[in-house]
């Protein structure tokens, strides 16, 4: 209500009670076949009222995709659920439409003397609809207008079918690549760049290897302006998550409040540096300071023959201008 998070239950069920959906339920959930069966024969398109829940479907899939860890393996999952199921009810509609005809009558519908288990009934209309849906095989030719009017609609399916099922599939592994290709691009920007501008060979090795070494640990990358797009309280959350432990491990910050350490971690941006690479050197201004995180870094004499200390994560430098 008006985005306010509501618990009452009492207040719920008066909400939902107010609501098109619990009409909708009540649809649905009319015995229509336990009253017409009292005066026709039972048929399966009785219970099709249960059909008017369909939209609580699709609500479940769209809060199981935002909140599942793993959307993209979900929604393949669904599509193919989805499938199915559509082939499914197709199967079912070719063995009522042959029943109605008369099973065995042609070539077009099932012929249900051959075997009258249901597992085979099923199987065998499930069979046709995967060979109409899919366009890959062929089924027997209709011989009459009826059949035919059924086939056209089959395959005006098939072609809706095809095309979502490859749009959709296409769409999902290119969103599962999308970073993969972003970083392939930057690597290609770079490298033409250099070619360009004419760089040193040694140069140039030392950008792809430093390249290859971030793309293989991009799990460190700085996420502060992916961040950003969270309101300032969950940002404070996800980068205390992130950095706390490792900004605690810094004696200037061991005896600062939590409110303070709470309002550093989100100015702390991830820098990588590839083994052998240089962070600051004799003589540069500083104008940042340094936490490492992980790894070591070793402080060097001009020559880089001597070294005078090893940093370990939790060390420090930089602070002092």
């Amino acid at each position: 209500m008006q985005g306010l998070l509501l618990k009452d239950c009492r207040k719920l069920a008066l909400e939902y009670l107010k609501s098109v959906q619990f009409k909708l339920d009540i649809a649905c959930l009319i015995p229509i076949e336990l009253v017409l069966v009292c005066f026709l024969n039972y048929r399966p398109e009785y219970r099709l009222n249960r059909l008017i829940k369909t939209n609580r479907l699709f609500e479940c899939r769209l809060k199981t995709e935002t909140r599942n860890s793993h959307p993209f393996l979900f929604r393949i999952i669904y599509l193919v659920l989805l499938i199915l199921v559509i082939i499914h009810w197709n199967g079912c509609i070719y063995f009522m439409i042959s029943k109605q005809i008369g099973l065995g009558t042609d070539n077009w519908v099932f012929d249900g003397s051959i075997h009258s288990e249901l597992s085979f009934e099923y199987a065998s209309c499930f069979y046709w609809s995967i060979l109409m849906l899919t366009t890959i095989g062929e089924v027997s030719e209709p011989e009459n207008n009826y059949e035919s009017f059924v086939m056209i609609i089959n395959f005006l399916i098939a072609i809706v079918l095809i095309a979502t099922l490859v749009g959709n599939i296409g769409s999902v592994i290119s969103n599962m690549s999308i970073e993969q290709d972003n970083f392939k691009r930057k690597v290609d920007a770079i490298k033409s760049l250099m070619k360009l501008r004419k760089v040193s060979k040694e140069l140039d090795k030392r950008v792809i290897k430093w390249f290859a070494y971030f793309h293989e640990h991009s799990k460190e990358s700085d996420d502060s302006n992916t961040l950003k797009n969270l309101p300032v309280k969950l940002e404070i959350e996800i980068a205390s998550h992130v950095h706390m432990e490792i900004l605690k491990k810094v004696n200037i910050f061991s005896e600062c409040e939590e409110g303070l350490l709470r309002e550093l971690v989100t100015k702390l941006k991830t820098q990588i540096y590839s083994p052998g690479d240089f962070v600051c050197r004799k003589g540069d201004i500083g104008k940042e300071m340094y936490i490492i995180k992980k790894g070591s870094l070793n402080v060097v004499s001009d020559d880089e023959k001597i070294i005078y200390v090893t940093l370990k994560p939790g060390a420090f430098f930089g602070e002092i201008r």
